[in-house]
């Protein structure tokens, strides 16, 4: 990944501060402000997006999600009646499994 070489299009970003100073003009009091609004406007600043990051966005909206809603039912009847036991050693496994992978990926 190149930093230096965008390869999408900038796009301008603007300020709403500099566009409702513009609208309502200098107030009384206040000239720092719209000093900085002013400024704020002169100084467009570019913003590029690469291409990743857009198939992310995209790829986020238009995914199902995998929810298996027969399981979620059956947990929430079984919390309802008071009859849900959680699995102290299968969740004890679990982190001490997700700690060893954090390890050696940190390590590699």
């Amino acid at each position: 990944m190149k930093i230096s070489q965008p390869s999408d299009k900038p796009v301008a970003v603007s300020s709403n501060a500099a566009n409702l100073a513009a609208k309502n003009g200098p107030v009384a009091g206040t000239p720092a402000k719209t000093t900085a609004a002013k400024s704020t406007q002169a100084a467009g600043v570019a913003v590029t997006v690469s291409p990743m990051a857009r198939s992310l966005e995209a790829g986020s909206t238009s995914e199902t999600a995998d929810i298996d809603t027969v399981k979620v039912n059956a947990v929430r009847a079984s919390i309802a009646q008071g009859t849900y036991k959680v699995n102290a050693e299968a969740i004890a496994d679990k982190l001490l499994a997700n700690a060893q992978e954090m390890l050696t990926r940190s390590r590699g």
